[in-house]
């Protein structure tokens, strides 16, 4: 268990390390009597043992929030709800309460943030902290599922939690983030740098996924390609709702990496 530094929050790392979930999936621990528990994450037992310690040393649970409803945020979320008595508060996953954008539960303000998952939320606290879920990761790049405005709805949530004025990003998973300004201008010019070079792709004539890939994703490693591919997708669904995209480019079909 890691302090928050000047924050009364605490992380739990879920030991679920992979290609998506990094170093694991962080738990958050928000406030004291009651705490509030912030994505349990994967249905391990030494991990629900230590959410579930950590809300008893803090006075019980208010509540679980759900940053989005992908399985190694959100596996363990029956288990904790049944042992805590604990209400769950998402946007789409099921539990007792649905969340939109701007509500008010407990210590967090819920702000949407779509583009990694449609229902994705971040939870922002009045003192700064900005729970990001995968919207924003501690370390590295998230990818982007295609959906109708996914990927402009991306940008506009990081444009958003960068007027925040935040102190402090908690990501899903990574370090916590001290510098949220130079995080999210990271972020924004990165996903612009993407689209840059994808332009200059299709204007050079390329159409298909792995030459688009080769082209504006070269630098990532075989092993995120799928997730690169995904993101590309995110992309291309952009220009073609700004009707920048040309005829005769390769889609991609099938379901998104879980992360």
């Amino acid at each position: 268990m890691e302090e928050l530094e000047g924050h009364d929050v605490v992380r739990l790392r879920a030991d679920n390390p992979g290609p998506f979930s990094l170093s694991g999936t962080n738990t958050w621990i928000i406030g004291r009597d009651p705490a509030w528990i912030v994505d349990p994450g994967p249905l391990l037992d030494a991990h629900v043992d230590a959410i579930l310690a950590a809300v008893d040393a803090r006075g019980g649970t208010g509540g679980i929030l759900i940053t989005h409803d992908h399985g190694d945020h959100v596996e363990a979320v029956p288990e904790v709800a049944r042992r805590t008595g604990a209400p769950v508060f998402a946007a789409r996953f099921p539990g007792d309460v649905l969340l939109a954008d701007n509500d008010t539960v407990g210590p967090v303000t819920a702000i949407a943030t779509p583009g990694h998952a449609p229902d994705h939320l971040a939870f922002v606290t009045a003192d700064g902290v900005c729970f990001s879920g995968d919207a924003v990761l501690g370390e590295g790049s998230v990818f982007v599922w295609p959906d109708p405005g996914a990927l402009a709805g991306y940008l506009a949530g990081l444009e958003r939690l960068r007027m925040l004025g935040l102190r402090t990003i908690a990501p899903g998973h990574g370090p916590s983030v001290a510098d949220p300004q130079a995080k999210l201008t990271q972020y924004l010019e990165h996903r612009r740098e993407r689209e840059r070079r994808l332009v200059a792709a299709l204007d050079d004539g390329s159409r298909s996924t792995d030459d688009l890939l080769d082209a504006a994703w070269g630098d990532v490693p075989d092993h995120l390609r799928p997730a690169a591919a995904v993101t590309l997708a995110a992309h291309l669904d952009k220009l073609a709702e700004e009707d920048r995209l040309p005829d005769g480019v390769e889609r991609l079909t099938g379901g998104p990496p879980q992360a």
